[in-house]
This record gives structure tokens, C-alpha cells and sequence, in this order.
């Protein structure tokens, strides 16, 4: 499968930090509260929303429930699970 740029570029900036290749790799095919990411990807609970943030931005990942504050549920973008499935 040829990769478009917009792709390529993606899988650049989740490769370049292990924190955003452990969250998109913690999600993959999961729907996960930060502390649940944080455990799998032994990633401290206070970078994971950071790093969240930072793949919510890219439209890597996507809130289900952003209307509670505690308990938020993560899981992958089509878009994220596309790029996921390209990760080494």
C-alpha cells in the first residue's frame, strides 16, 4: 500500500517520541481511561495527557465521553488506525 505524504509525515511525528508511539500502540483496537494507557505504556499518568493532547491535535485519537471529567474513554481515529498499523 502506497503511504500519501499527510501519512508519512504522521508516522513522523508519532516515531519521533516513544511517549506518542506507546499511547497510539497502548490504544490500538482498545478504548482506554489515561490512567489504563499509562499502565500499558508504563508512560507516568501526568505526560499521558500531554501526549494525548498532542495526538487529539493530529486527529490521531479521539475523546468518546468529553463531557466527564474523570474517567475520560480514549481510542484510536480511523485515521490513527491507519497510521497505527504503520508503526515499527
Amino acid at each position: 500500500m502506497e503511504l500519501s505524504d499527510d501519512m508519512l509525515i504522521e508516522i513522523s511525528y508519532v516515531n519521533i517520541s516513544k511517549y506518542r508511539t506507546k499511547v497510539m500502540k497502548s490504544l490500538d483496537g482498545e478504548v482506554l481511561i489515561p490512567s489504563q494507557i499509562a499502565k500499558n505504556s508504563g508512560i507516568r499518568t501526568n505526560h499521558i495527557s500531554k501526549v494525548l493532547g498532542e495526538l487529539k491535535e493530529h486527529e490521531l485519537v479521539e475523546c468518546i465521553n468529553p463531557e466527564v471529567r474523570k474517567g475520560r474513554l480514549y481510542r484510536l481515529t480511523e485515521k490513527g488506525d491507519d497510521l497505527v498499523k504503520n508503526l515499527e
